[in-house]
């Protein structure tokens, strides 16, 4: 009987404890703060070809960027622009003008601190590009010393050019005032298709930027401004 009421008494003083332990962790206060997020739509220019514009007398262009938030990671963005590119090398002159547009998504890796909203992000795009290439006047190419080279100036022109590249981008966004962003990103390019000039070749493809005889990749950078216009917040 003595054991039996021991064993009793062991088996109340646990079951009370883990009543106390449930209660105590129940009414223990969460100590969490919710933070809004904010969805919305994003829109700025890349500056740095305006820049270039207007260093580079054999080039201008411009492109607007636009971005919105669908997951608290996940952008969907787009980018259209404009340029024309001039070449005028000892034995080719030639000009290639045209529009383009990228679209795609975008993931954000850094998990901001309170307050915070800023991005280092990777993201794919598909660009398609409209464009038409000039040939103003070119060299014919000979070994002969004899005889020197003949320039022909004979323009060209072949309209109606399409490519069409996979882009992967990454790249850093910093909140430097209330809703406005700076960036800066690198782009690295895979060629998908391209109409070719009989004759000729594209020398140099708006928003893909230049080609190569024997590669199908391209570079290209960026640098943006850009403002958020707030919609929600979630």
């Amino acid at each position: 009987m003595k054991t039996l009421r021991i064993l009793l008494f062991f088996i109340s003083t646990v079951f009370i404890s883990e009543i106390s332990v449930a209660q105590t962790e129940t009414l223990e206060p969460n100590d969490t703060i919710a933070q809004p997020i904010k969805y919305g739509l994003r829109v700025g220019a890349d500056i740095s070809k305006p820049i270039r514009s207007l260093l580079d007398e054999n080039y201008s262009g411009f492109e607007i960027m636009a971005d919105f938030r669908i997951k608290e990671k996940f952008y969907v963005a787009a980018e259209i622009g404009n340029e024309k590119k001039d070449y005028f090398e000892p034995n080719l002159n030639a000009s290639t003008s045209g529009s383009y547009i990228k679209l795609g998504i975008d993931y954000n890796a850094y998990n901001n601190w309170l307050g915070l909203n800023n991005a280092i992000f990777t993201g794919l795009r598909y660009g398609i590009s409209s464009f038409k290439q000039e040939l103003i006047a070119y060299t014919i190419y000979t070994t002969d010393q004899t005889f020197p080279s003949t320039a022909v100036v004979a323009p060209q022109e072949f309209s109606g050019l399409t490519a069409t590249w996979i882009e992967f981008i990454a790249g850093v966004k910093t909140e430097v005032y209330k809703n406005l962003y700076l960036s800066v990103n690198l782009q690295l390019k895979r060629k998908v298709s391209e109409d070719i000039p009989e004759g000729f070749a594209n020398l140099y493809i708006p928003g893909f930027n230049r080609t190569y005889d024997f590669s199908e990749f391209g570079v290209g950078y960026g640098y943006t401004v850009s403002y958020l216009i707030p919609i929600f917040t979630k």
